[in-house]
């Protein structure tokens, strides 16, 4: 073979590898392309499962990963794979399909707690790399998936506070550090395996039919019947006819007397419900679990018959009457339960059963209740009255129809849309900046912090032709009587002097109303997954203002000069240190300028 010869082989098989480089490189970014489609749709599936989805419909489009994390609200990334769905206290429903996310391969942490989902578990099958699960505080129930011991490194378990059954898989992970199916209605011996007998008995407690170690309730052994003696046999066989006889008859007798005490129970639990429904403790969410919509609201309230009203002229029923009342459950938030509910006066109203303030006292909760049942603004929610028991603490509020600024915000992104035009949107937070500021200036000696100013927490109501929109701010005040424990869960929780241990004061909540107006501004909501801030400001500094603004209101082009000072106001709002931060009658001022 002469030099040339040999030198077209050459080129020849350094184009094939070459080319077979390329067709591998190309399918790899295939694989890659349909991995990204195939997580995509796994969330979409999974979100519209759930009912009402809220943010996640406004939020969840395009990929789900890029290079820089994910813009997707509650997923978390690595190395552009989903790796984490968070989406706790979310108030989803709805029930969600047994082979969900099964290619998430890479997820690693999935929680869905403290929502209003039903039904089976999913299996989680084939997601070896889940390492934290937790699905407390719903309404899933049947058995505990038995998939779920084939997740290898699995370190976290939460399954407590459902109404799951069955026994208890026997889960032997090396790596399960935390493991909790308390309150549930388990049943059978606890497995005997190390791993779980490792746990506490808190880990297993209120589940009635649950026995076996760690708990006190031993397991009762079954005895075997022994074995009939051959004079027994020959006996039995001598006399079949007669026993059989005697067996008609004692069935039927037996039959006969189990209808008699089926009956006297039936009674006597009717009888046992009427007299102490009080037991029934606002069990709004597994009337609403089992498909329906409405229930009496029904509480140890009722032992006190004590409902405060700060206005006697409002004051259209009792405490007896607005328990009974027809009620819907409207979600649960930071502060407890709410509830819509109409008692036979006619009159709508919000009835909110507080939680985790049971320790303060009777005292300081009822000064507390008088202090902000005296506010009267048009930008608040009325507060009409409050009731204060060992057992509960309730506070009741007029009924606002006209939703909530975040609906209004981020429901409904669709064809269908009303779209809140620029003028709606300032009004609106030129209403909470008036309600926030009288807040701070409405008693002498102290600022009242709202501590829990957020776009759900601004209620709409309309004037009488219903065309101007008039923002509502509720929830305000309960942050002097809230343990510091529950303070993190707040709106006040996220702004940067919470994390740096400083004492919170009025300041915080000017940063949270930063955050509305660039949530307006913007379109975007500010979870915890988004430096939104961090985003608008660069994007102000480096020439590109309008690069920010929600697509809804990017038309209204003669509006840019008004939508920068606005924007302006909120970056001032969100300085780092809270002293370089605006008072709130400073930032009415300006607002009102616009």
């Amino acid at each position: 073979m002469d030099f040339s010869s040999k030198t077209m082989s050459m080129l020849f098989i350094a184009t094939l590898l070459l080319e077979l480089t390329c067709i591998a490189a190309s399918g790899n970014r295939s694989r890659q392309q349909v991995l990204y489609v195939s997580e995509a749709a796994d969330l979409i599936k999974l979100r519209n499962s759930f009912s009402p989805p809220l943010i996640l419909y406004a939020n969840w489009t395009g990929s789900p990963c890029s290079t820089n994390g994910s813009q997707w609200f509650g997923i978390t990334c690595h190395n552009s794979r989903v790796a984490g769905v968070s989406l706790p206290g979310m108030r989803l429903s709805g029930s969600i399909p047994s082979t969900v996310l099964q290619n998430l391969w890479y997820l690693a942490s999935l929680d869905l707690s403290n929502n209003a989902l039903y039904g089976m578990l999913p299996t989680l099958q084939g997601l070896i790399n889940l390492r934290v699960v937790s699905f407390a505080s719903n309404q899933f129930s049947g058995a505990i998936p038995l998939q779920f011991v084939a997740l290898p490194n699995l370190a976290k378990l939460e399954l407590q506070d459902n109404n799951l059954s069955g026994t208890i898989p026997a889960f032997d992970q090396q790596a399960l550090a935390r493991f909790n199916v308390s309150h549930n209605h388990l049943e059978g011996r606890i497995p005997s395996n190390p791993v779980l007998q490792g746990f506490p008995t808190t880990s297993f407690a209120n589940n009635l039919q649950l026995c076996g170690k760690p708990l006190a309730n031993p397991c009762s052994s079954p005895t075997s019947p022994a074995p009939p003696s051959a004079g027994t046999a020959a006996s039995s066989q001598s006399s079949g006819k007669s026993l059989r006889s005697w067996a008609i008859v004692l069935i039927v007798i037996s039959a006969l007397a189990g209808v008699c005490m089926a009956t006297f129970c039936i009674l006597f639990c009717l009888k046992r419900r009427s007299k102490k429904a009080t037991e029934k403790a606002f069990d709004l969410e597994a009337s609403l679990a089992k498909g329906s919509g409405t229930s009496e609201i029904i509480s140890e309230a009722n032992q006190n018959k004590n409902l405060m009203f700060y206005d006697r002229e409002k004051a259209t029923c009792g405490l007896d009457d607005l328990m009974r009342s027809p009620a819907e459950w409207l979600g649960k938030g930071e502060l407890g339960n709410t509830f819509r509910a109409m008692p036979e006066s006619g009159r709508i109203m919000v009835v909110k059963r507080l939680h985790g303030v049971n320790g303060v006292s009777k005292e300081e909760f009822v000064q507390q209740m008088q202090l902000l049942g005296r506010l009267r603004h048009k930008n608040l929610v009325e507060m009409l009255s409050f009731h204060c028991s060992k057992e509960e603490k309730l506070v009741v509020f007029e009924h606002v129809s006209g939703g909530n600024l975040f609906q209004l915000l981020h429901d409904n992104r669709g064809e269908a849309r009303i779209v809140l035009k620029w003028a709606a949107r300032l009004n609106i937070v030129k209403g909470i900046s008036r309600g926030l500021a009288y807040l701070h200036e409405s008693t002498p000696f102290h600022k009242i912090l709202h501590a829990n100013l957020k776009s759900s927490n601004v209620l709409i109501d309309h004037n009488e032709e219903g065309k101007e929109y008039n923002s509502r701010l509720t929830d305000y005040g309960f942050y002097s009587i809230l343990p510091s424990t529950q303070i993190h869960s707040l709106a006040v929780g996220k702004v940067p002097e919470f994390s740096q241990g400083m004492k919170l004061a009025d300041k915080a909540d000017v940063y949270c109303f930063g955050l509305i107006l660039l949530e307006v501004v913007t379109g975007r909501f500010p979870g915890d997954e988004e430096d939104l801030p961090g985003w608008v400001r660069s994007n102000v500094t480096n020439g590109r203002p309008t690069d920010i603004l929600d697509m809804e209101i990017a038309s209204e082009k003669e509006r840019y000069p008004d939508i920068l000072k606005l924007t302006q106001i909120a970056l001032d709002c969100l300085e780092i240190d809270p002293e370089r931060r605006p008072v709130m009658n400073e930032v009415v001022k300006r607002t009102e300028e616009i």
